[in-house]
């Protein structure tokens, strides 16, 4: 990371509107950001839930400058530091970061700037905050505040766990007069109540904000669908909906995603594989090139995404079901970060809920983590199965209300078709109950549609009353329908996690006839694209119109020159949601540059003439010397 800024941040000590403003370019406070700033810069603890998109970030750095000294920032990841304090600096912040791979020259700079007072900001990992010494140099400076980022990190339950988390405790007994921040954008109850005990912030005020992402578009399908196999459904979902747009594609193994990422990229697609079997230079590359050229798709296990601040992600998409809803909603909110539309496209299988319940079942969890972990499969399991609106249930999840469907996902949009299933769950239920309790789902379906295979004969599964009983249905749609009835709670996996179906005790209703079951029919995976009303509601490059198109290419590469000869992201010059701002308002002076939503002073004087040239010479306008 790059050695400090030693220039004085003419914003330190204002008003946290003043900073907002100047700094910034943000006119006003969103949501409940400004009540976490007055409360922290006067000096009290916060825990913030807000989720990725919300501008957690601003909450802390506006007290940062607020208040006297410097702001040190916990983060987890060295690319998410490296890219907050890229983007202070591009609004003339005085910020820096300490990580292990700096040379000592650097981190000598760093720290002489620390000591001597010419940092609003330093960023540091956990591992390098507990490094000899560094807490003990930390004890003889002005410190404006300890901010923690990406708190659900402290949770054991979590898959982002990272250990040297729990002993941040230890701020408070060192310095207990400094205010301290913790902020995450996922966290359910218990593992709020977890950050608040181990980070020691039982008597910190709580800020819980929305949930809601409503520019993100949540649909789901089944792989085993009509349509095609799943590489083929996405890679027309992304040639049809996502053409030249950055995104993110989640496998469940690193086999699938070095295979997934090689298939995209022999067609034309800009993909590149991340996990962790991957070198640690591949993956700082392709992690470099997602971050800092357009168009790029990353095909990651979940590895990859914890802190990535790019704004301008155009989609996520599953190709494996995600172990808990918490993991989801983290993973989609990635997308859309600058507020502009963004999908959540996912496909999954019931080999999926087999493999994740096998993954459970070898894990070192006690049994007690097990079985909360199996909560958490079967609420992502019974949300992908859904037939009414995924945002209400996404959101009740979190412990929140939204009073009417969003009219924005699948379920919304293209409302599933409903049948009559009773007799059908009958035949299903009963043939499992007469093979014994023991066989996975193609075993159970090739007895209900009368295979006549060496299997089935030497078992004597051909001689059972419920053999060849379910010809009217196809393949396709029996596993649907165990899908659906998993996700229901009237069937469960074999325990021992070997993909055996077993009767739920809850399934007696239907079985016996005392109660109807009406189940989804079979879609063709995905949902449909959003209706143009929904659209054109929304700011979004696909409502361009030729002309503002040509504007928008523009200030595009203009912007991709200017990130390029500094060596930054893109984004941090400028977001597109501020380019989408300068294409609708087409900008002619400073003064109505300076009124767009993320340009302020600093930009405007290292941009602004830039921009306004290029919107004048597109205008016709005489270009100024």
């Amino acid at each position: 990371m790059e050695g400090n800024q030693t220039a004085a941040t003419p914003a330190q000590g204002s008003a946290p509107e003043t900073i907002l403003r100047e700094t910034f370019g943000y006119q006003a406070f969103r949501g409940q950001q400004q009540a976490v700033v007055e409360h922290v810069a006067g000096g009290g603890d916060a825990l913030v839930l807000m989720p990725t998109g919300g501008g957690k970030s601003l909450c802390y750095q506006i007290p940062a400058l607020a208040r006297r000294g410097c702001a040190i920032v916990i983060s987890p990841l060295i690319a998410l530091m490296h890219d907050q304090v890229q983007a202070l600096r591009q609004n003339g912040v005085a910020a820096a970061g300490l990580d292990s791979g700096q040379d000592e020259a650097t981190a000598r700079g760093v720290l002489a700037a620390l000591h001597a007072g010419e940092l609003d900001l330093l960023y540091l990992s956990p591992e390098r905050l507990f490094a000899p010494g560094m807490l003990d140099r930390l004890e003889g400076l002005e410190l404006a505040l300890f901010a923690i980022d990406e708190a659900h990190c402290v949770s054991q339950w979590g898959h982002d766990f990272r250990p040297e988390y729990g002993r941040l405790a230890v701020l408070a007994e060192r310095f207990p007069s400094v205010p301290r921040i913790a902020l995450t954008a996922t966290a359910d109850e218990p593992t709020r109540e977890e950050i608040r005990e181990r980070l020691r912030l039982e008597s910190a005020r709580m800020f819980v904000s929305s949930f809601d992402r409503p520019n993100i578009r949540y649909r789901v399908g089944a792989a085993d669908g009509s349509s095609g196999p799943p590489r083929e459904r996405l890679l027309r979902f992304i040639r049809e909906e996502h053409p030249g747009e950055a995104g993110i594609v989640y496998c469940l193994s690193r086999r699938k995603v070095d295979e997934t990422a090689e298939w995209l990229a022999a067609r034309g697609v800009t993909a590149l594989p991340y996990h962790a079997g991957l070198p640690a230079a591949t993956r700082a590359e392709h992690q470099r090139r997602f971050l800092r050229e357009d168009g790029v798709v990353m095909v990651a296990t979940i590895a990859f995404g914890m802190g990535i601040d790019k704004p301008d992600v155009r989609f996520v998409a599953h190709l494996s079901l995600p172990k808990s809803l918490e993991g989801y909603y983290q993973e989609t909110g990635r997308a859309g970060r600058d507020g502009l539309p963004a999908d959540a496209w996912m496909l999954y299988g019931l080999q999926d809920v087999v493999t994740l319940r096998q993954m459970l079942q070898d894990s070192d969890a006690g049994e007690e983590r097990q079985r909360i972990e199996q909560q958490k499969l079967e609420a992502m399991l019974g949300f992908s199965e859904l037939t009414t609106c995924r945002r209400q249930a996404l959101l009740a999840w979190f412990g929140e209300t939204l009073p009417e469907p969003c009219g924005y996902c699948d379920n919304c949009q293209d409302p599933p078709a409903t049948w009559d299933a009773t007799v059908a769950a009958q035949k299903l239920l009963s043939c499992i109950y007469r093979t014994g309790e023991r066989f996975g789902a193609g075993h159970v379906i090739a007895v209900l549609r009368g295979s006549r295979s060496e299997r089935l004969t030497r078992l004597g599964h051909d001689r059972l009353s419920t053999f060849g009983i379910g010809t009217e249905l196809d393949e396709r749609q029996w596993r649907g329908m165990v899908r659906q009835l998993l996700a229901r709670g009237l069937l469960r996996l074999d325990p021992e996690g070997y993909g055996g179906l077993r009767l739920d005790p809850a399934c007696r209703g239907v079985l016996r006839g005392e109660e109807a079951l009406h189940l989804r029919h079979e879609a063709v995976a995905g949902g449909r694209p959003a209706p143009a009303s929904r659209r054109e509601t929304a700011r979004s490059v696909a409502g361009l119109d030729a002309e503002d198109r040509a504007l928008w290419d523009t200030l595009r590469r203009l912007r991709q020159k200017l990130a390029a000869d500094q060596g930054v992201p893109p984004y941090v010059i400028f977001n597109d949601a501020t380019l989408l701002e300068m294409v609708a308002g087409t900008p002619r002076t400073p003064d109505e540059l300076l009124g767009i939503s993320g340009v302020g002073q600093h930009k405007l004087d290292r941009y602004g003439e830039a921009f306004l040239a290029a919107i004048r010479e597109h205008l016709g306008l005489e270009v100024r010397e």
